[in-house]
């Protein structure tokens, strides 16, 4: 019993002897040190800023995405690459309003549907004019399925979009922009020549990603009923959903397109002239995508950590050389071959281990400026967008250290093994 709790206990104070042995070496010769330690630094800190700069980007992605909906499905006409109408004009592909009218009522999986079409218009009111905003004409449930919702005054009403009227709802920069004021809801403006009445203000849209609103170089959005849109441009541009979950979206989709075959009277052996993309669908590949390139991407910059292995097995040997009489002394007073095996392979292990702690650091540093990098190209340079945060994972952390410590024992053992091999009347004679 009492060799059971002594026993540990030594262990645990040979280790911690050959932990100060090693620093103690470390510290002695500083330059050498972190001339060994290069290769690990540089390995540990390319492959938590890799997996870190990928994990960082992978979350704001699909947050952008989950801003969106994550349940949303877009759907546009197509000219399809083989078939009776791969040289179809584009007239004859393009969607009619009519061919929406019972999409819910055969995809029970469909909780909202909305058709859109647009136009770039003049908006007056009063004296002050914008140019080039973007008129969008869609159904009542388009809030819904765009998930925004409408902070002042109402949506859509069922009357505006059958009958097509002149109302519309418009964004708060489009309100600043027109100097209109704070409660601007019943006041009338001019779209392109025509009066429109304001029926409601749309919360601002995020700027994000995949941007947003802005006042330089950004465009200012109009809604108004599709009816009333669609008579001035005759023509559909695009048609979104959103099922009624995330999970029942690729389900959602299925019935869409089975839906759109039959309307679209396409024989079984016809290509779709039509596209379906859901959300979820997009950020399902955009996962896997992201999860193929940190392997790779990891696997490619461990190879940085093997050389730094190699490094440490050099100078782990040219160490046992320069202190073979000091093997030799401490095997003359009794000292195991276990005990110089650890003392010399915690020391290459704790080499490798302050070499990932540093490599951790430059990690996050460098994390942080790719971060900004990416978040500069996206925004274009432009500021208002939040720079996109990114830390390096717990388990990148031990992966790391882990990987780094494995590096030590399997680079170490071969200087181990020879310097618990010496010969005390050898390594006493050596010079």
């Amino acid at each position: 019993m009492t060799r059971l709790i002594t026993w540990p206990l030594g262990l645990l104070r040979l280790l911690l002897q050959s932990m100060g042995l090693a620093f103690g070496q470390i510290w002695t010769n500083k330059v050498r040190s972190a001339l060994t330690m290069i290769g690990i630094v540089i390995g540990v800190a390319s492959v938590t800023s890799v997996i870190a700069s990928l994990t960082g980007l992978k979350t704001n992605v699909l947050k952008e995405f989950e801003s969106i909906g994550a349940n949303r499905i877009f759907i546009w006409a197509w000219q399809p690459e083989t078939g009776p109408q791969k040289n179809a004009s584009w007239r004859t592909l393009q969607f009619t309003p009519e061919l929406f009218d019972h999409a819910l009522e055969y995809c029970p999986s469909l909780q909202y549907i909305t058709r859109y079409t647009h136009l770039q218009g003049t908006v007056k009111h009063g004296d002050v004019s914008v140019e080039d905003v973007t008129v969008i004409g869609a159904d009542s449930c388009w809030n819904q399925v765009e998930n925004r919702r409408v902070q002042q005054g109402r949506p859509f009403s069922l009357i505006d979009v059958t009958e097509g009227t002149n109302v519309c709802m418009i964004d708060p920069a489009l309100q600043e922009k027109l100097r209109l004021e704070k409660e601007c809801v019943g006041r009338t403006i001019e779209v392109g020549g025509r009066t429109f009445v304001i029926i409601g203000l749309m919360e601002p849209r995020i700027e994000g990603m995949f941007g947003g609103a802005g006042d330089q170089g950004r465009t200012f959005t109009l809604y108004a009923p599709f009816k009333t849109i669609y008579r001035i441009t005759q023509f559909m541009t695009n048609v979104e959903a959103s099922a009624r979950t995330p999970a029942q979206s690729e389900e959602a989709r299925a019935e869409l397109r089975f839906f759109l075959r039959k309307e679209r009277r396409l024989t079984f052996d016809e290509p779709d002239n039509f596209r379906l993309q859901a959300v979820e669908e997009i950020m399902r590949s955009f996962d896997q995508v992201a999860i193929v390139i940190t392997m790779i991407a990891g696997g490619i910059v461990a190879i940085s950590l093997l050389v730094g292995g190699v490094g440490i097995m050099n100078i782990m040997l040219v160490s046992v050389s320069e202190r073979t009489r000091e093997i030799g002394l401490r095997k003359a007073v009794g000292a195991p071959p276990s005990a110089i095996l650890l003392q010399f392979l915690v020391e290459a292990v704790t080499l490798c281990l302050v070499g990932g702690l540093i490599g951790l650091l430059f990690g996050q540093l460098l994390t942080v400026a790719v971060m900004a990098a990416v978040t500069s190209a996206i925004s274009g340079g432009k500021s208002g967008m939040a720079p996109m945060q990114a830390t390096v994972p717990l388990w990148a952390v031990g992966l790391a250290f882990g990987f780094s410590a494995l590096v030590g024992v399997v680079f170490g053992m071969f200087p181990a093994i020879k310097a618990a091999r010496l010969d005390p009347m050898e390594a006493l004679r050596h010079e």
